[in-house]
């Protein structure tokens, strides 16, 4: 019985001997996603591009910026930062970059076989997926998702333990996002509904442009329409002062520009024959068959570009649907779309300084450090003065699923607790997420998403306005629920409803915060044109801005339903409509310098 008692007392040491490359530890490990299911290993010799990304040692110095040059009332308000500047405060340690070379090439892998990032803080190589599980000590599987869709992904994966510190993340990996479009319902415009409005009296509201709204427009939301609601009639924007507009587009969705001038025709004659800047991303297409119109896509720009024309305006259509089918050989891609877009954005050297995008994730399928990261990334678009709009989701506190009949709001760790759902992007701190109001006086539209990040904390800029909220709730409701502590969701909010666009040729009423979403960066958008008029600088991040000007910018709805819970909008921020709805004329005021109003006035 010696010679047991030996092996045990100095297995240890021959261990300790081992060289350090040698020893892998678990990276990253997760819970498969509900509704993915692992089908057969995913074959060898496919190629799949591995993005690897390196800490950012200054970012907190990086955020520090984008919080001052957000800030109205700082004195480096707009004052944002130049690409190159940016790239600098996220580059990582020199013994990062040494690191992670020297682990490629112990791979095999030359630097003339990978690529970085201009900041040098993400690394792409693409390998063979043989090579890629030896690197990452896995299996890859393909898995298939219950609407069709499959990807070649992992559940774990591991690093040699002394890179830890050097790699945050590696992907695709546990990355098992299923980005979609966040659109509730369209139907056929009813006639009927301009004839009863015909003979209403004009709706009073005090914010709005003369002090009231036609009456049509709880019937038609139009072009028209949201400039009075939201104080912005008579604002002339410039097309020549360097300012622009962004709309995203994923999973095929294509902006139909013979629909385009259909809606110009009828709701901005003066922009009859103007178009947009296509610009493809990985493949991206934007076919122009009238039957391949997409809703998501016709909505966005129909009504971001009609609000702000003439500002220059750009749409991205990014490609790479990760599909894999086994019999059809080899996909073209197995990257997650989202992740090209990012890069493609943050490589720009003059990108739209405001982009929105009516896509997500939720938020718990989404790993915790490629969600961490991605919002890294937003922050340093935000920090040269790009604006990030988000819709808020159409699923109340639910997954985002807009059908009341298939939506679930269960935890995603195995438990499968109930647990409400936030979505990603719009829980990261440094893009403005947008909730939904319908009808004049606006109330909150019933499927409007909100909550509390699982991941994000709640931001400095948001504790005043949250913490009011919160502590407005009788003691214990939804205890267990959601994160009092997260980031709050959302972060304000604008019409969602009864849109009237044109979709393959034909009028359509459609809703969602899809609507939500690029009406408020329009408004953005104009906002950064009054700035460019007044002191040729461009607003900044504007997330941050708005809960010091709240109770002087933003109009607050009244009450509805969240989803499956019953939730007051109330005077604040709330969880359904966040600070509430955009005033133009004031927001135009303080971004120009014009207010002297001052915080909590």
């Amino acid at each position: 019985m010696i010679f047991p008692l030996l092996l045990a007392v100095f297995l240890p040491a021959f261990a300790s001997a081992v060289p350090r490359e040698l020893v892998a530890r678990v990276k990253e490990s997760i819970i498969p996603p509900r509704e993915w299911t692992r089908q057969g290993r995913a074959p060898p010799h496919l190629p799949i591009e591995l993005r690897i990304a390196l800490p950012q040692p200054n970012f907190s110095e990086l955020e520090r910026h984008l919080y001052e040059i957000s800030d109205p009332f700082h004195d480096r308000y707009g004052q944002h930062l130049s690409q190159e500047e940016v790239n600098e405060l996220v580059t990582p340690h020199p013994d990062s970059i040494e690191q992670v070379n020297e682990w490629l090439a112990s791979h095999g892998l030359s630097e003339e076989e990978f690529s970085r990032s201009p900041a040098r803080d993400w690394v792409k190589v693409k390998v063979p997926i043989s090579l890629a599980e030896k690197m990452l000590d896995t299996e890859y599987h393909v898995w298939a998702h219950s609407d069709g869709d499959t990807i070649i992904r992992t559940t774990t994966y591991s690093l040699p333990e002394h890179l830890h510190e050097h790699i945050e993340l590696v992907q695709p990996t546990t990355l098992f996002a299923n980005l979609r479009a966040m659109r509730t319902t369209f139907k056929f415009d009813k006639e009927v509904s301009t004839t009863v409005a015909a003979n209403a009296p004009p709706i009073n509201v005090p914010t709005a442009s003369g002090g009231h709204v036609n009456a049509s427009c709880n019937f038609t939301v139009t072009v028209t329409c949201l400039q009075e609601l939201y104080n912005a009639v008579g604002y002339v924007p410039s097309a020549t002062i360097g300012n622009q507009i962004g709309i995203t587009a994923y999973l095929e969705q294509y902006a139909n520009i013979q629909d385009l001038q259909s809606f110009f025709a009828e709701q901005r004659p003066d922009a009859v024959g103007s178009n947009f800047t296509f610009i493809s991303i990985n493949g991206g297409l934007n076919n122009q068959t009238l039957d391949e119109a997409g809703a998501e896509a016709n909505l966005d720009t129909q009504f971001a570009f009609g609000l702000t024309h003439p500002i220059p305006p750009t749409f991205f259509s990014t490609g790479g649907r990760p599909p894999f089918i086994p019999d059809d050989g080899t996909p073209t891609d197995t990257n997650e779309p989202y992740l090209d877009w990012l890069d493609f954005i943050l490589n720009h050297p003059n990108p739209p300084q405001t982009i929105s995008t009516s896509y997500a994730d939720d938020e718990q399928t989404v790993p915790k450090s490629f969600a961490q990261r991605a919002c890294n990334g937003f922050a340093q678009l935000g920090a040269r003065g790009v604006s990030l709009t988000f819709s808020s989701g159409d699923g109340g506190v639910g997954d985002g699923d807009s059908d009341p009949a298939t939506q679930t709001c269960f935890s995603n760790d195995g438990r499968n607790v109930t647990r409400f759902a936030p979505l990603f992007p719009p829980s990261c701190p440094f893009v403005t997420a947008v909730g939904g109001t319908i009808f004049i006086p606006e109330t909150a539209v019933p499927f409007s998403g909100g909550g509390f990040s699982n991941v994000f904390p709640r931001p400095a800029y948001q504790d005043q306005a949250v913490s009011g909220f919160l502590g407005k709730l009788p003691k214990g409701t939804y205890a267990g629920l959601f994160n009092p502590n997260g980031r709050g969701i959302p972060d304000v909010a604008a019409l969602a409803d009864l849109f009237r666009i044109f979709l393959s040729g034909e009028p359509i009423l459609i809703g969602g915060t899809s609507a939500a979403a690029p009406t408020f960066a329009s408004f953005v958008s104009l906002l950064n044109d009054a700035r460019f008029k007044a002191i040729f600088r461009v607003s900044a991040s504007l997330t941050p801005c708005f809960t010091p000007s709240a109770k002087i910018s933003l109009q607050v709805s009244t009450t509805s339903r969240l989803a499956i819970i019953q939730d007051a909008a109330t005077k604040g921020w709330d969880a359904v409509t966040g600070l509430g709805t955009p005033n133009f004329g004031k927001l135009k005021d303080i971004v120009t310098g014009k207010s002297t109003i001052k915080i909590g006035t």
